[in-house]
């Protein structure tokens, strides 16, 4: 690993608790990395610390096979050849952006200079902006600097915290489709701190979901929302609702009982033993949950959510259960409406019951 966080634990002066708590997580070279959890999981401490900003209180950073921080040793942050790109961009507003790009690079000569600091913007999609001035690009393009600025003398890992907390929302994916590309064409190997999903699984390879100092999960994008590891990683990742169930063993192997019939594809979930009297909750995904009007099980429209091409409709059973699903915009039932749903699972992930079972899973 190019990137290697072993047992990491960071705890300021004076905390009860550690900020970052046995966290261990790896990143090949080339890769890009992205952490996300609530404020205050501890995901901004764990960047500082690999910045070399936070000196750590247990385990190990390794770079490039280069130990940077442990319990005894901390590399500062100016050897680590690391490049930082943060929210607010830190352009320096009284440099154009020629000299705000080039700003690392006083050790080339002139000439070198000006050619990497053209090749970087070239490389952003910014050509020919070197005697441009900070005000007078977007936010996009503002950002777009502060990555060619990080980029330009090439360090050997980049670390981005919240780059696009500051640009309007419609901007934010598309940008991050963008800055992943940069990267990619680059060979970056990068580490980024994101709150917003969409960002993460637009940018990230591996994605990490932590919470209250610990990493739940480190995986890509696909395993966290059809594999959880944690009922956590289920809450905080996509919409879905926990529904109550009953795992039993049957001739032709487990099955999971829910209120939307039998489930079969098994394969991952715990044994009915794991659980008492094989009593769980399972996860259902909105994309699980599938609109059918000659399905004999029947559900209420309780809320409604217009999505452009679709609805998000949360349904009540009969039973008293809540689910979501993901239909057509041209289905446009009313609200008090009953329609036909059916499940079609085909990853079926179970945790241990909890009191409240009918209530969405929260969604960032």
């Amino acid at each position: 690993m190019f990137l290697s966080v072993s047992q990491l634990g960071v705890r300021y002066p004076g905390a009860t608790t550690s900020a970052v708590d046995g966290v261990t997580l790896g990143l090949k070279a080339g890769d890009i990395g992205v952490l996300i959890g609530p404020s205050g999981c501890g995901k901004t401490t764990l960047l500082r610390a690999v910045a070399g900003l936070e000196r750590v209180s247990a385990g190990d950073i390794v770079i490039a096979r280069e130990t940077v921080s442990n319990a005894h040793t901390h590399v500062p942050a100016e050897q680590r050849r690391i490049g930082m790109v943060f929210q607010d961009y830190a352009l320096f507003p009284h440099l154009d952006i020629g000299r705000n790009v080039g700003f690392g690079l006083h050790h080339l000569p002139p000439r070198q200079r000006s050619e990497r600091v053209a090749e970087v913007l070239a490389l952003v999609g910014l050509d020919g902006t070197e005697s441009r001035y900070a005000h007078e690009l977007s936010g996009g393009q503002q950002q777009r600097v502060a990555l060619a600025r990080a980029l330009a003398p090439q360090p050997r890992l980049l670390l981005l915290d919240e780059p696009f907390s500051n640009l309007d929302v419609d901007l934010r994916e598309r940008l991050a489709h963008e800055v992943r590309g940069i990267l990619k064409a680059a060979g970056a190997t990068a580490l980024l701190v994101t709150h917003d999903q969409l960002e993460a699984f637009a940018v990230g390879d591996m994605i990490g979901v932590m919470r209250q100092g610990h990493l739940h999960q480190w995986d890509d994008a696909y395993a966290l929302y059809h594999r959880p590891a944690t009922r956590f990683v289920a809450e905080f990742i996509g919409h879905g609702v926990f529904a109550p169930a009953h795992i039993r063993m049957e001739p032709t192997g487990a099955t999971v009982h829910t209120p939307l019939g039998a489930l079969q594809d098994v394969g991952g979930c715990p044994l009915p033993s794991a659980y008492p009297d094989g009593q769980c909750d399972v996860l259902l995904r909105a994309d699980d949950i599938v609109h059918d009007d000659s399905s004999p099980v029947k559900a209420q429209i309780v809320r409604k959510a217009f999505r452009g091409s679709e609805f998000l409709y949360t349904l009540r059973l009969a039973t008293g259960e809540t689910v979501l699903t993901h239909v057509p915009s041209h289905h446009d039932h009313a609200m008090g409406e009953w329609i036909g749903i059916r499940a079609e699972v085909d990853h079926v992930v179970t945790f241990a019951r909890e009191a409240a079972t009918d209530h969405p899973v929260r969604s960032v």
